[in-house]
């Protein structure tokens, strides 16, 4: 498994070598830093044991899950960003979360985050409520 300093280095990589713009506003480097490192300060904040822990309230299960990589997409919903990193679950298998950060004061904070859910987040994206920024 990754190191959490291994993530938090992927997760500048990411920053370093997004690509162009595609769509939306563009965003700056600070900015993007500010948001991933908000992100990174949650998912480091809420680590158990070296895993971010997923409750599923059907089951009543909880999943461990181990940071992997940062995504360089950033997205904006009105005032709201979405940014997105990979996990791993107990088995190997890749586990994509989804991390809704709004703007406080000089930073930014995570208020929801979702676990495999992409399907949520493209229904956003499709109804023009979600668009990426570079």
């Amino acid at each position: 498994m990754p190191t959490i300093r291994q993530f938090l280095a992927g997760a500048v990589l990411a920053l370093l070598i997004a690509p162009g713009v595609h769509a939306g506003q563009a965003i700056g480097l600070d900015q993007k830093a500010s948001l991933q490192a908000a992100m990174q300060q949650h998912i480091n904040r809420n680590l158990v044991n070296d895993a971010y822990l997923q409750l599923n309230m059907e089951t009543g299960e909880v999943r461990p899950l181990h940071p992997v990589t940062a995504h360089p997409i950033i997205l904006k919903m009105g005032e709201y960003f979405v940014l997105c990193a990979d996990f791993r679950d107990e088995k190997g298998n890749s586990v994509n979360v989804d991390f809704y950060l709004a703007r406080q004061d000089q930073s930014y904070v995570v208020f929801h985050s979702a676990v495999d859910e992409r399907d949520q987040l493209m229904a956003l994206m499709k109804q023009g409520k979600a668009e990426r920024l570079e």
